[in-house]
């Protein structure tokens, strides 16, 4: 019997039955081989050394892919498992699955110390150095429930599996077994590099009512080099956190007594208002009008919307009049009664409107972190009501703008395409027209975009908007969704150039996304150190001595009736004194002034990055500056 196997380049080729990956990949070339870690067949992954019975698609999966990354990591969280039973015998692991930063495992057990992780990772080198395979067998519900019987975790796993006829899958290495679907990587000496990152409590099953378990998080890499990038990306991730330097340039605060609710501090407004002023500049010229629609609305509208039934849970909900008020969780419903205010003509269309809302959702506790995940934000919402035949410009449109917006903050992106999920409103049909009229205006536009299956938001397929920073870190921050299922329940129409009622279809789409979240992004992105046109403080004066803090005060004032944000250092400190801590401060201009400045009426001009300009009229600098900040270069 033979099989045929479709290659990545479209060319067919036949095998006996049951031949393995790795085979296929050695009669390619010895160093494929080497460097292939599994196999996808029809899309399912197979262990490199696991016969192949049926014909279809076919690839190797190499230490190149990010899936191959994935199977790696897996693997190393099984030996982190094993690590752990041989030092720790009584501990009992449970599961240990791959995420966005490498892995982790918990296992029920007292808490480990710091002490213990350093011997767990060592124990892994070991186990790593031995180059152990990865063994697949597959076992009956009842031979696994033996296999597993001293561990509880692993029987109410296993007990979970209805079909008492189907097979499970163990993995094995060396004495050490585990559940596992797999697959797996060939043998332990793929993993060249591999850290233990943290210690945390987890709850089993993520309930609190469960046991607490102990999780271990760490990282590997097939190349060492990868791990002392990673490391160092961290440190400097650790350097930027929004958290620390919001505190320490006073931007923002966090409160127990509104958990998740930030409050913005004098210098932090000065940012946050400069990015609506661009909004709201960018928006007025690709022809947006700005709308501000409530915060509490009814039920009844929630209802209409689907919010209710599909999104309750999130939203923060109270009586008046002893009817149910809900505080906007969206934007999305306001602009729908908006729009229902008045008749509407095919001529008015396309229509935009823009609104920063102030929205409320309900985050658990545990998710909440600095101004990345909160619970109240200002979404920079947009609806565009239009025809049919509109889809594709209108999209285009708003990718163009949101190019132009992330450019400016030195912003990078990429496309993905989310599609239908399993909770969602409106037919199938109507999902089909929205997910190919995105997909259309993407393929005309020339963007390169990647599916993501049942990842839409329930009332449509979305382009999600992912932003990458200086340190390369990918952030999803921006989405344009094709709506036709609102625009049906409100029951929104403009009259058409046939003078009948008509339904349109409608684009929900924001930018910054939440402008508190791309605030903190920023804070990481520039490490602090804001372009001219958002810094809070622009430029600092310092008198030499007191007798030229009178002229300090002179430029300072001619500095803010320009429109420039100014302010005077008046210690009794030392010049160096003074520019080290305007630098620490990460002020864009220091202007240092004493006896030959006020005579001249000029300044000396250095910068936070200590490159010393000299001396400069104060109305030429006034220019230089405005021009700076006034076309937002970076």
């Amino acid at each position: 019997m033979t099989i045929e196997l479709t290659l990545p380049d479209g060319k067919k080729n036949k095998y006996d039955s049951e031949i393995t990956g790795y085979d296929i990949a050695l009669s390619i070339s010895e160093g494929l081989a080497n460097s292939a870690i599994a196999v996808e067949v029809n899309n399912k992954l197979l262990d490199l050394k696991r016969p192949i019975t049926e014909s279809g698609t076919f690839k190797i999966i190499t230490k190149k892919d990010a899936k191959g990354l994935e199977i790696m990591r897996h693997s190393t969280a099984h030996i982190l498992a094993e690590a752990v039973i041989s030092l720790f015998p009584y501990a009992k692991p449970t599961i240990g699955p791959v995420v966005e930063e490498g892995f982790y495992y918990d296992f029920g057990h007292e808490p480990f110390t710091q002490e213990d992780l350093k011997k767990i990772e060592d124990k892994m080198k070991e186990i790593i150095k031995e180059n152990k395979g990865f063994e697949r067998i597959e076992v009956t519900k009842k031979e696994a429930l033996e296999m597993f019987n001293d561990n509880q975790y692993k029987q109410e796993m296993i007990k979970d599996i209805a079909d008492d006829g189907q097979v499970i899958t163990v993995y094995k290495q060396g004495k050490f077994a585990d559940l596992c679907r797999g697959p797996h990587i060939p043998n332990a000496g793929k993993i060249k590099a591999v850290k233990l990152m943290k210690l945390a409590g987890a709850y089993w099953r993520a309930d609190a009512k469960n046991d607490q378990l102990q999780r271990i998080y760490g990282i590997s890499f097939f190349d060492k080099k990868e791990l002392n990038a990673h490391l160092y990306l961290l440190e400097e991730a650790e350097k930027r956190d929004h958290k620390k330097l919001g505190k320490q340039f006073d931007l923002f605060s966090l409160h127990e007594e509104g958990q998740g609710f930030p409050f913005f501090h004098p210098k932090g407004m000065v940012i946050f208002n400069e990015l609506l002023t661009y909004w709201r500049e960018t928006h007025t010229d690709a022809e947006y009008t700005e709308i501000k629609t409530p915060m509490m609305l009814n039920k009844k509208l929630w209802e209409i919307s689907g919010h209710w039934e599909n999104y309750k849970e999130n939203m923060y909900v109270l009586n008046i009049d002893e009817q149910e008020f809900a505080i906007k969780p969206m934007n999305c419903p306001g602009g729908m009664i908006y729009y229902k205010n008045t008749l509407h003509s095919y001529r008015e269309l396309p229509m935009r409107v823009g609104e920063i809302g102030l929205v409320h959702r309900h985050e658990l506790s545990g998710a909440l972190s600095g101004l990345f995940r909160v619970r109240c934000f200002h979404q920079d919402d947009a609806h565009i009501f239009m025809t049919q035949d509109q889809i594709k410009d209108e999209i285009i449109g708003v990718i163009k703008l949101v190019d132009k917006m992330y450019s400016t903050f030195g912003l990078t992106f990429s496309l993905e395409l989310s599609t239908k999920p399993e909770k969602a409103i409106g037919n199938d049909d109507l999902w089909d027209k929205a997910t190919e009229g995105l997909k259309g205006a993407l393929e005309t536009a020339g963007y390169d975009f990647k599916i993501n299956e049942g990842d839409g938001a329930f009332y449509g397929p979305k382009i999600d908007i992912h932003i990458k920073d200086a340190l390369g870190r990918s952030w999803q921050c921006g989405t344009i969704q094709l709506d036709m299922a609102l625009p049906e329940r409100f029951n929104l129409t403009y009259e058409g150039e046939d003078g009948k009622k008509h339904q349109p279809v409608m684009i929900h789409r924001v930018i910054y996304g939440s402008i508190e979240r791309f605030f903190g992004i920023l804070i990481e992105h520039f490490a602090g150190k804001f372009p001219l046109w958002l810094s809070p403080v622009q430029v600092r004066v310092l008198p030499i001595a007191d007798r030229h803090l009178d002229y300090a005060k002179e430029v300072r004032q001619q500095l803010k009736d320009a429109g420039l944000r100014a302010e005077v250092d008046s210690k009794t400190e030392s010049i160096p004194k003074k520019v080290r801590e305007a630098q620490l401060d990460y002020i864009n201009y220091i202007l240092v002034v004493g006896d030959k400045e006020a005579e001249n009426k000029t300044v000396n001009v250095r910068t936070r990055d200590n490159v010393v300009h000299g001396e400069k009229k104060v109305d030429d600098l006034i220019l230089e500056l405005l021009d700076e900040a006034e076309t937002r270069k970076l």
